[in-house]
């Protein structure tokens, strides 16, 4: 990997960071409003690399924003950019120290503590096949695609796209086998994070997410959206909906036609320090 067009950008520059994390989906956030740094989708990759560079599932830059307290910008696993995380989101508060308002791709979205957890309001779900996207016009509540005996899909997009499939059980389903060929399908243009989902109970749901750009993740807040939101448009439950991740419980509010609340833990683990030469010499 060569960093050497980045090297006016990094000489002997060190970059403050906070290793946080919500539901065990694992950030490295840094602060970039007081020392600015060229991210690139090589350099996304050599931080979030777990064995060569300090390991997460996304990069978090927090920037300076004429629209709201702050700007997030989100790198995955894989160095690509994208609109939302909601996990993340939850960790800005903590990671600023206070209730803020949030600039990101997907929009202006609001994030406040209360005690031990922290609510965000994700904004409101958007259904056009266009707005997804998906590459042809289809009926996003009963998809007419499946893939192997997968039932019929529901797709959402939550500042992200998502696909949504309600199975009678998880754990009959091939998701390390389906998940990168869902992702990857040309259905999806901008591809997808897929989402296999349980009904549990009238209010509680079981789900686990193939995350686009990082694979599993052991908890997906827009994921955890995406699946109340559809499943409450299908009448398979009532909000609030308890959905339950690998990585813990998170509570989706959502009434059709209003916007998304989202509440659920978020913890600060550890702060250090980056030597992006010593990063770019072993990843070169």
């Amino acid at each position: 990997m060569d960093f050497r067009h980045l090297q006016p950008y990094m000489r002997d520059m060190t970059l403050p960071f906070a290793k946080m994390h919500g539901l065990g989906n694992d950030f490295v956030v840094i602060d970039v409003r007081a020392q600015p740094v060229a991210m690139t989708e090589g350099l996304a990759r050599a931080i979030a690399d777990r064995k060569t560079g300090i390991g997460c599932d996304q990069l978090i830059l927090i920037g300076g924003s004429e629209q709201a307290d702050v700007s997030m910008r989100i790198f995955n696993q894989d160095g690509s950019e994208v609109e939302a995380c909601g996990n993340a989101t939850r960790c800005v508060p903590l990671f600023v120290g206070r209730d803020v308002s949030i600039e990101t791709r997907a929009g202006v979205l609001q994030a406040g503590r209360s005690g031990a957890l922290v609510s965000v309001d994700m904004g409101e779900p958007r259904f056009g096949w266009d707005e997804i996207p998906l590459a042809y016009a289809m009926d996003t509540l009963a998809m007419p695609a499946s893939w192997d005996d997968l039932p019929s899909p529901t797709a959402v997009n939550i500042g992200n796209p998502h696909v949504v499939f309600f199975l009678n059980s998880i754990e009959a389903t091939d998701m390390a086998r389906l998940g990168p060929i869902i992702e990857h399908d040309p259905l999806f243009p901008a591809r997808v994070n897929v989402n296999f989902a349980q009904i549990l109970a009238p209010d509680h749901v079981r789900l686990t997410v193939w995350e686009r750009g990082v694979g599993f993740t052991r908890a997906c807040g827009t994921g955890a959206c995406a699946t109340a939101v559809s499943a409450i448009r299908r009448k398979l439950v009532h909000g609030p909906v308890r959905v339950s991740l690998d990585g813990g419980d998170l509570l989706i509010d959502w009434t059709p036609g209003g916007r998304i609340t989202m509440t659920g833990p978020a913890a600060h683990v550890f702060d250090g320090t980056l030597d992006l030469d010593a990063l770019t010499a072993g990843a070169a």
